[in-house]
């Protein structure tokens, strides 16, 4: 077991690769992770998990087929389980994410950004 604080904000700014989340904390079968982005990530669902974005800083729009979030420093969403979604930050921003362990980085869909569980346990080397 970790006994020391963790600074989410500071280790999504440390983060040098967009779109590649990193496990900073586990609570039951959840991790707690952080990620940096920029651009747009990949239309895709996670079938069996909810997703919840919160924005450490910057600005994140969550596209879906029904309409779009428009996500700012300090707010969060959850997409359900099963909607397809499209994370787009115009401009960089850096979010915390909380998801299901089993939970795919890009659910049904596989591209150049997709990083697996094993990539995003990876240490974020400073």
């Amino acid at each position: 077991m970790q006994m020391k604080a963790v600074a989410p904000a500071q280790v999504a700014a440390a983060l040098d690769e967009h779109w590649s989340p990193r496990v900073v904390g586990e609570v039951d079968d959840v991790y707690v992770k952080v990620a940096k982005v920029q651009g747009t990530l990949a239309w895709h669902s996670h079938e069996h998990e909810d997703e919840l974005f919160y924005i450490l800083k910057g600005r994140l729009r969550i596209e879906m087929e029904q309409g779009h979030v428009e996500l700012r420093e300090g707010e969060m969403f959850v997409v359900p389980k099963g909607v397809r979604h499209n994370p787009v930050a115009d401009e960089e921003c850096q979010l915390l994410l909380i998801e299901r362990k089993s939970t795919l980085h890009t659910g049904d869909t596989v591209t150049a950004k997709t990083r697996s569980i094993d990539e995003q346990l990876r240490p974020v080397s400073k």
